[in-house]
């Protein structure tokens, strides 16, 4: 499996591109701001998407990625997230007001994009390749994704705060190679990190602490202006891990 970074910040600037990642290259895990970096062709190569949650930054290139490339597939796009995430989309933004409904569009038995519930702790398995939902702890539903080879795995956070469920299911990985957990502000911030449920350096610091695998950490979802201060706070407290910023075009293999 090789997992693409395609936008990994909290907010857009420059080259900053929000939360969206190309899994070979048939599967999205969120589709962000990141998308807009890929081509037609390869747009219309995707037909799996897997959606933490229903935030904006998450799921921004849903509408325009459909509307693109949903007439030259021969398949619809189909969208894996929990049923509260399901329902947000499909009263928020695929309602016809905001955007069509793209699940009866050209027909409903023909659609460019189809809804798939998973629940929490559920696998989808594509071509050999496990995609399970695990747990997150945000403002709204959400998970995180744990991508697993068989050879090895790449676990995903998405967008959460103190979160001792997720460390039950991350430290019984016995092949994790990767960990990619969010830190959305600085220290500076924390009391805003807590009210929105993300994290701060302060407190994924103690959340490393729960983390009992031997495996290479990266930190997403930084936000803008505040990268540099945010990864030093990060650096300066740890000890026994190098956590490290996660990059546009970074690749993973595993």
């Amino acid at each position: 499996m090789k997992l693409r970074v395609l936008g990994c910040s909290g907010g857009i600037g420059g080259n900053l591109r929000t939360t969206s990642f190309l899994l070979d290259h048939d599967v999205l895990i969120d589709a962000g701001t990141g998308v807009g970096e890929l081509s037609l062709s390869e747009l219309c190569a995707i037909d799996h998407l897997f959606v933490t949650h229903s935030h904006l930054d998450h799921i921004a290139s849903i509408p325009f990625m459909v509307d693109s490339a949903g007439w030259i597939r021969e398949r619809p796009l189909t969208v894996y997230a929990i049923e509260e995430t399901l329902e947000i989309l499909k009263q928020h933004v695929f309602n016809w007001k905001i955007w069509p409904d793209f699940s009866e569009i050209p027909n409903a038995r023909q659609p460019y994009l189809r809804y798939q519930p998973i629940e929490l702790g559920e696998t989808v398995t594509l071509s050999g390749r496990k995609i399970t939902a695990i747990p997150a702890n945000h403002a709204v539903p959400a998970v995180g994704y744990h991508l697993d080879s068989g050879e090895a795995s790449l676990v995903f956070s998405g967008d959460t705060t103190t979160n001792d469920a997720l460390w039950r299911v991350v430290n019984k990985i016995g092949n994790l190679r990767y960990l990619i957990i969010e830190t959305a502000f600085s220290n500076c911030e924390i009391e805003l990190a807590i009210i929105s449920k993300h994290l701060c350096p302060s407190i994924l610091l103690e959340e490393l602490k729960k983390f009992q695998r031997d495996a290479e950490v990266f930190i997403t979802h930084l936000k803008p202006g505040e990268m540099e201060l945010t990864m030093r706070q990060i650096e300066s407290g740890i000890h026994g891990r190098a956590p490290v910023m996660l990059l546009n075009n970074q690749e993973f293999e595993f």
